[in-house]
Formats: C-alpha cells, sequence, structure tokens
C-alpha cells in the first residue's frame, strides 16, 4: 500500500531533550511496556503455536501434479524470429511466430531449441537478443521440450531494487537502512509463517494478526528506534490491526463475500476447495492495514510527545486537542492515499465494468467490486479510529509519567531488573 513521506522520529537537528524530560520519557516507556509485554508474549505463543508444520499443504500437493516431476526454468536467448499468420476461423487476424532460442543456463546450456510463441506474446515485440523465461520438461518423450514461459525481468527489477535501496540510504541515512533491513523481516515472517498459515487448516484471521503484530513489533522499531514516542506509536497500531480484524469479520460475513472474484482465487479452488476463502480477503485487510498504520500512529505519537516537551504543563486534555489537531489533516491526506490505491491496483476490473451495460449500483455491489470497496471502508475506518486512539494513549501516557505513580513505576521495574541481574 502506498503511503507518504512524513518526519516521524525525533529532528536530529533539534536541541537535545533536558533530563527531566528523558526521565518522562523513560517512566512512559515503562508504563506502557506494562500494556505491551502481555501482547508481545501472546504473539509470540501464536507464533510458535500457528508456525507451519513444514508438511505439504493439500493446494500445494495438488499444484506439484500440474507440473511433470523434474520441470526446470531455464533463460533462453531468442537468436531468429518467425512470424506466420494464425487467425481465427472468424477472420479476425493474429500473429504467432516460431523462434530459435539458445539455452542459456541448466542442463541443456549451449542447445538450440525451437519454440511456437502465441500472438500476445508475439503482439508485446520479441525480437532477436531478447531473453526469455522457458520450461524444461525433461521427461518429455523425444527428449526435453522447451516451452515459452514468461519474458526475463532480472535487470529493470534489480535495477530499480538497488536504486530504491540506495535513495532510501542516502536520504534517510541509518534511519533508512534500519526501515530496509524492517522490511526484509516483514517479508521473511510473511512469506515463512503467513502465507503457508493461509495455505493450511489455520484461521485466516489469526494467522494473520499474529503475522502482522509481529512485523510491527519489530519493524516500528528498528525504523524508528526503542522510544516513547514509537511505543505510542505501536500501541494505536496494535489497536488499529485489532480493529481491522474485527471489523473486517463482521463486514466479509454479513456482506457474504465468497472471495472468489479473481482468476488467481479460482485456481487456488482447483488446488483445494477447502481453503477458507471468506478468511482470505479477511487476511488481505488485516496486511493491507499494516503501512497505512504504521504512518498514521507514528505521526501522532511524535506531534503529542513533541507538543508535551515544548510545554510539559499542558493538560491531558489540551494534549489530545491539538494532537488531533494535526491528526485530522493527516487523516484527510491518508483516506485519500487508501482509495486512490485500491482504485488504481482495481483499475482494470473497473474498465471491464464499465463495458458492461449493468445500473451501477448494480456493478458496485457485485462481489468482485464489493470485495475492494468492503476492503478500503474497514481499512479507512482503521485507520480513522486509530488517530484518536494514538492521540490519547499518547496524552495518558505523557502526563502518567509526570506523576509520583509514574516514577514510582520506573524505581519498581528498576529494582527488579537489578534483583535479577544479581
Amino acid at each position: 500500500m502506498s503511503s507518504h513521506a512524513h518526519s516521524h522520529g525525533p529532528d536530529p537537528d533539534a536541541p537535545p531533550p533536558t533530563e527531566e524530560a528523558l526521565g518522562r520519557r523513560r517512566r512512559a516507556v515503562w508504563l506502557m511496556l506494562l500494556l505491551l509485554v502481555p501482547v508481545g508474549l501472546a504473539t509470540v505463543v501464536g507464533l510458535l503455536v500457528l508456525w507451519p508444520s513444514g508438511e505439504p499443504t493439500r493446494a500445494e500437493q495438488v499444484a506439484a501434479t500440474y507440473l511433470p516431476p523434474g520441470t526446470t526454468y531455464p533463460d533462453g536467448r531468442v537468436v531468429s524470429v518467425e512470424s506466420y499468420d494464425c487467425g481465427d476461423p472468424d477472420g479476425r487476424p493474429a500473429d504467432c511466430a516460431r523462434a530459435v532460442v539458445e539455452i542459456l543456463d541448466g542442463e541443456g546450456k549451449g542447445d538450440y531449441q525451437q519454440i511456437d510463441l502465441q500472438s500476445d506474446v508475439v503482439a508485446s515485440g520479441v525480437e532477436e537478443g531478447d531473453t526469455l523465461v522457458l520450461t524444461r520438461d525433461a521427461g518429455a518423450e523425444g527428449g526435453p521440450s522447451y516451452q515459452f514461459f514468461d519474458y526475463q525481468r532480472d535487470a529493470p527489477v534489480i535495477t530499480l531494487a538497488v536504486a530504491f535501496a540506495v535513495v532510501v540510504a542516502v536520504v534517510a541515512r541509518w534511519r533508512g537502512v534500519a526501515s530496509l533491513v524492517g522490511l526484509a523481516f516483514a517479508f521473511l515472517v510473511l512469506l515463512q509463517f503467513v502465507i503457508p498459515g493461509l495455505l493450511a487448516d489455520d484461521s485466516p484471521a489469526l494467522v494473520s494478526l499474529v503475522g502482522s503484530a509481529a512485523i510491527m513489533f519489530v519493524v516500528l522499531y528498528l525504523a524508528h528506534g526503542f522510544s516513547a514516542r514509537t511505543t505510542t506509536a505501536l500501541v494505536g497500531t496494535l489497536f488499529g490491526l485489532s480493529l481491522v480484524a474485527v471489523l473486517g469479520s463482521v463486514a466479509v460475513a454479513t456482506a457474504r463475500l465468497t472471495g472468489l472474484t479473481s482468476e488467481e482465487t479460482t485456481t487456488l479452488n482447483n488446488f483445494d476447495p477447502t481453503l477458507n476463502f471468506s478468511g482470505l480477503v479477511l487476511a488481505g485487510i488485516v496486511v493491507a492495514g499494516l503501512g497505512v498504520l504504521n504512518d498514521v500512529t507514528i505521526t501522532q505519537a511524535s506531534a503529542i510527545w513533541q507538543l508535551h516537551e515544548v510545554d510539559p504543563a499542558m493538560s491531558w486534555k489540551e494534549l489530545f486537542t491539538r494532537g488531533m489537531a494535526v491528526g485530522r489533516d493527516h487523516i484527510a491526506s491518508t483516506v485519500y492515499t487508501i482509495v486512490f490505491a485500491y482504485a488504481g491496483a482495481a483499475l482494470p476490473l473497473l474498465l471491464l465494468f464499465e463495458l458492461y451495460d449493468q445500473p451501477f449500483w448494480t456493478v458496485l455491489t457485485s462481489s468482485a467490486v464489493a470485495e475492494e470497496v468492503i476492503r478500503t471502508l474497514v481499512g479507512a475506518i482503521a485507520l480513522v479510529l486509530a488517530v484518536p486512539v494514538t492521540t490519547a494513549a499518547g496524552a495518558f501516557f505523557a502526563k502518567a509519567a509526570d506523576t509520583e505513580a509514574g516514577a514510582a513505576t520506573e524505581r519498581r521495574v528498576t529494582a527488579l531488573r537489578a534483583r535479577f541481574a544479581r
């Protein structure tokens, strides 16, 4: 999901905080940890209990039968292309082609093979010297057979990935590098825990919620450091994720979303009809909310703590009121981000419905479009409500840290740490 840039962490050019301000921050963090430690322990337990066994799921077992054993995907360089007419019986013209390719890697490296290219591939402009990804069936009659699989896109993908990493590191420096490490961790959790868990018999809602919480615990502290404002943002983000899960469950159930609205989900249904496709819709809503919730909560937390340190005498009510003034502006801009991000992703679908002669409301409430609409609305509601919750939490803990109770809490925790150290 897209999100826009904000200054989230402490300003490196700002004057260093006073000892009193640092003491308030420490007390606030200890108070918030009383809430977050149980949540963190529950997340760890959830990861341990729900972690995939490693055994192939039903979908993986069926999918394995769709490809001959030993199928590989070598690269091939186009040596020559010969076009021919392959128009259909109705007279619609189409150009297909026979291409000779040199195998660049794998067991058949150096061999020359002829492959057939369909009209849609030829229309994309296949030329001599292009590199294609092929499938190699080693068990075919008469020897290994090759077919076109896809275009080779290593160069543009790697170039853009390196450019992205360099730009982030140069502009955001060590904080940018830390955010890239957090991003790598997030994909590790998604690929090793969330996706295998969704293909298994576990609850999609529970898997996505535990995985998302684990991601947020790590990436927030990696990107923004261990501080009062980051801990405040984590409280707001976890609330937002919980709200997304609850609202999403209710919305998916009441709207009777089947989840079978795309070619991909239809293919998954062929692999394993027992998958909970409505649950997959909910899991998608939870994961999609990660980035934008992180964006708004860290901004709100920064605003509250900056206000509190400028004027520690400010009351809870005034802190909340001033923080919400910032939050309202942020809500207005981020709602656009959510809606346009989903609209862009669903653009081909919207184009198809534009061609159908159907009433607007019928199109809007159809299963395919309603899924995107509900996904957008649930995410937006959670986003909007996460702003006042984060603001209230920040104001509460900031003021609580000023009190003797906050100082006493810090002293008790320090004493416990000293006792365990001995």
